[in-house]
């Protein structure tokens, strides 16, 4: 007979309170615990619920920061490896033949040679001889120090260039005639030629300080001591801030219109670079061309700055980066400089190929290989475009051959960071911007005049660490302006440097532009 599921009515069990079976405790608590033990249960469910989540997105983290740790490792690693380059390349290392040889001298290579089309540099032939000196036969032979030497009727000419050094100064004296002005009530002079009134060193000494300082990088005492030393005149270092200041304010006038004439020219180049004026960051600023150069030093990088170089609406093509600050000067036409997002682009590969297998981003190293091909091409037909080899009408079809590739190349999103920022700019509003050198003639792929143009400011900031003063600030806006653009117009700086210390404005302007407006 089954036995029943629930017990009968009023059915009461003997051992609710001690029950044999278990040993001695109570069912009615056993229960009680039985029932609680479930909850228990459900709860402990909940918090290992709980746990994994919490482990699931802890390992998520983990992963992300490992990623974030082998990009920054591929950055710093590129960094190091871009700031202290190795003597020698990795592939040569070790690889030396069975007599000790390099592997290249066993296998017969040639150091390379200069460039396809570099045109080699020899020493011009003296036009003139100022002295010959004749040189007796040897008695000894200069390799073997043989002396059984046989005389011959043969000789050989050798021309030799040095210069002459005439360690003293030249002392001029000024007799003037003295004529009396009624309205000064008082005597006064004109200055005769080459002279400074009432300055006791000359405007040679005082331009070939200003030289050696603007185009050389000399600092005032190596100035100084170059002057003691080779032409023994003396004077202290602060003498050359004066000469400095003497030419730079008669030099103001003409930095001001230089100014006026980067705003008006067809193509500019322009880039910037930090400074320090007195512990303060400042920016020395750079616009130009082939003809002209204009350094401003300021305290911002902005686009008022902008502005107050090339004007709030600029004619001309604009060559630079792709600093934001440039579009507060509306140009008629930019190019973003090629060779940073080439740069960029290779950087970018080095980081990557420093990451581990599992971490990189293989999608993103094709990426950048094909940006810098697509745009070290671009360079290259520029060049072609510039030396005329490549004729201007097949210019549309070029740009866009290289704007459908571009589009192809950034068409599928990257994972990895810096590539994405890569892409996106690439495809961006700035795209319009790449292919400009193929519409305007003149504009060049790169923005490499402006770079070299500014490197003396660069080498100059790391010897001289910056200026002190509002002065000195203008100082080294104007010299290095004026400096430049003469070199840049055909005159040695030197000369025009004396010729702006001893005469007006208009005639120091005339001798800077070859007397052309």
């Amino acid at each position: 007979m089954p036995r029943p599921q629930y017990p009968p009515h009023g059915f009461t069990c003997a051992y609710t309170h001690s029950c044999p079976y278990l040993r001695g405790l109570s069912t009615t608590w056993v229960f009680g615990e039985y029932e609680r033990a479930d909850d228990v249960y459900h709860e402990h469910l909940r918090i290992i619920d709980t746990f994994a989540a919490d482990l699931d997105a802890a390992r998520k983290r983990v992963r992300e920061l490992e990623r974030d740790k082998a990009e920054l490792t591929a950055k710093l690693t590129a960094l190091h490896r871009r700031q202290f380059k190795a003597n020698k390349k990795p592939s040569d290392e070790g690889l030396k033949a069975k007599d000790g040889t390099s592997i290249h001298e066993e296998k017969g290579k040639r150091k390379r040679g200069a460039p396809v089309g570099h045109t080699g540099w020899f020493r011009t032939k003296p036009a003139h001889v100022d002295r010959t000196v004749h040189v007796a036969a040897p008695t000894r032979c200069p390799h073997c120090q043989a002396a059984d030497l046989a005389p011959t009727e043969g000789s050989s000419e050798h021309l030799q260039e040095d210069i002459v050094l005439q360690p003293r100064t030249v002392v001029t004296r000024y007799v003037h005639k003295e004529a009396y002005c009624a309205r000064c009530n008082r005597a006064v002079v004109q200055a005769g030629q080459e002279e400074l009134l009432n300055a006791p060193i000359g405007p040679v000494a005082k331009s070939v300080a200003i030289y050696l300082r603007y185009r050389i990088g000399m600092t005032y005492r190596k100035v100084q001591e170059v002057f003691k030393e080779l032409f023994g005149l003396q004077f202290v270092a602060a003498s050359a801030v004066g000469f400095d200041r003497q030419a730079a304010l008669k030099g103001t006038a003409i930095y001001e219109d230089l100014r006026e004439k980067i705003k008006v020219s067809p193509v500019i180049h322009a880039d910037e670079t930090s400074w320090r004026n007195d512990g303060v960051g400042h920016f020395a600023w750079y616009a130009g061309n082939d003809d002209l150069a204009f350094f401003h030093i300021d305290r911002h990088r902005s686009a008022e700055v902008a502005r107050h170089i090339l004007g709030s609406s600029f004619a001309g093509a604009l060559v630079a980066d792709r600093y934001a600050a440039y579009n507060a000067v509306n140009p008629k036409a930019r190019q973003t400089c090629l060779a940073h997002l080439i740069r960029r682009a290779k950087e970018i590969t080095q980081e990557l190929l420093l990451m581990d297998n599992a971490a990189r981003d293989k999608e993103a190293e094709a990426f950048c290989t094909y940006i810098a091909a697509l745009f070290s091409e671009a360079c290259k037909t520029g060049q072609a475009l510039l030396a005329g080899s490549l004729q201007w009408d097949r210019t549309p079809e070029i740009e866009k051959r290289f704007s459908s590739e571009l589009l192809q190349i950034c068409s599928r999103t990257l994972t990895y960071k810096p590539a994405e920022t890569l892409r996106a700019a690439l495809i961006g509003k700035d795209q319009q911007f790449l292919f400009t050198f193929l519409r305007y003639p003149g504009v060049q792929p790169t923005n490499n005049q402006a770079e070299q143009s500014i490197r003396f400011l660069v080498i100059f900031r790391k010897i001289m660490f910056g200026t002190r003063s509002e002065s000195g600030l203008k100082t080294h806006s104007i010299l290095p302006s004026l400096v430049l653009t003469a070199l840049r117009r055909g005159q040695h700086p030197q000369s025009f440097l004396q010729i702006l210390l001893t005469s007006d404005t208009a005639t120091a302007q005339a001798a800077l532009y070859n007397n052309s407006p």
